[in-house]
């Protein structure tokens, strides 16, 4: 009776003894990699019509290859736009082959359509008719092209395009055509740029 009683209990929270830390920050969540669903051809592809004038011919009286030229890039950039679901700008005219002059009062119909997709870029061919004004026959092929553009967003950077789903035997065929070309398109590339550094390193473009 009288003596003092210790306790067993350990102090709380004792002055230098297991002092705990800050808690380690909580790692942040990795943002979902948004899944880009594939498109048919048919979801994109245009025929775009236009009557040629008399303001758009050359020196020797026929339609300016220069204004076929700029209807093959508008049909494209439409069908690339549609596909991409947002805007895409012109990379490269890999190929354009006049087969045909185009007249005065011809209606051309621009006929266009993805042909290949990569991550961020299309391969779009386009096929130009001329239906002659005097004539009631079929059209006649005039034109051929194959134009490779890049989707960009709002700050002109790449962005993903929606891979492209070949519908017929005849698209199964542009695809793989469109990949002949861009292979061969890639090495000549790379061909060039090797001769450029050859020549360099021997001190013939100096």
């Amino acid at each position: 009776m009288g003596g003092v009683i210790e306790s067993s209990a350990t102090p709380q929270n004792p002055v230098g003894a297991g002092r705990v830390g800050p808690a380690a920050p909580e790692p942040l969540p990795t943002p979902a990699v948004p899944v880009i669903l594939g498109k048919p051809t048919s979801a994109s592809r245009i025929t775009l019509s236009h009557i040629m004038s008399a303001h758009d011919t050359n020196l020797l009286g026929t339609v300016h290859g220069g204004v076929v030229m700029k209807l093959v890039d508008d049909a494209a950039g439409a069908v690339a736009g549609r596909h991409s679901e947002g805007p895409a700008v012109t990379g490269a005219m890999d190929e354009m082959a006049f087969l045909e002059p185009v007249r005065v009062g011809d209606l051309l119909q621009v006929k266009a359509q993805v042909n290949w997709t990569g991550k961020t870029s299309m391969e779009v061919g386009v096929r130009v008719v001329a239906e002659r004004w005097n004539e009631s026959g079929p059209g006649e092929h005039v034109a051929s092209a194959y134009l490779v553009f890049v989707a960009v967003d709002a700050e002109g950077k790449p962005r993903q395009v929606p891979p492209l789903l070949p519908e017929t035997d005849r698209d199964r065929r542009r695809w793989q055509e469109a990949q002949i070309r861009r292979t061969h398109r890639l090495a000549r590339r790379r061909a060039i740029v090797e001769l450029r550094r050859e020549r360099a390193a021997e001190g013939l473009d100096g």
